[in-house]
């Protein structure tokens, strides 16, 4: 059954297609590892009068990376075991089919 769900996702394209999806969102998850401390940061810039003042509050926190890190890794563990078990190994080629016979024709007209 898996061989077969393999052959039509490798004929038809729709398994890179998805594999390219894949590694955008995980280079998404990438750049965002360096964005979400920033941008907590920002955050908290803007929302300083709102948000009561404690001295963790002023830096760059790397806890706002942490979930970024983890989607990152798991798309691209996701990526690698589909990649490698979509293409890594070729497909097997099915034997090839002998023609049919005709029956109704008549042996003389074959060989003329």
């Amino acid at each position: 059954m898996f061989e077969r769900l393999r052959r039509a996702l490798v004929e038809s394209f729709v398994g890179a297609i998805a594999l390219g999806y894949l590694l955008a969102e995980t280079i998404m998850h990438f750049v965002n590892i360096f964005a979400a401390p920033a941008t907590g940061w920002v955050t908290r810039n803007e929302l300083r009068g709102l948000v009561p003042y404690s001295p963790m509050s002023t830096g760059l926190s790397l806890g706002n990376a942490l979930p970024e890190f983890i989607k990152f890794a798991g798309l691209l563990l996701i990526w690698y075991v589909l990649m490698r078990w979509l293409y890594f190994n070729p497909l097997k080629k099915d034997p090839p089919q002998p023609a049919p016979q005709r029956s109704d024709l008549d042996p003389n007209e074959i060989s003329q």
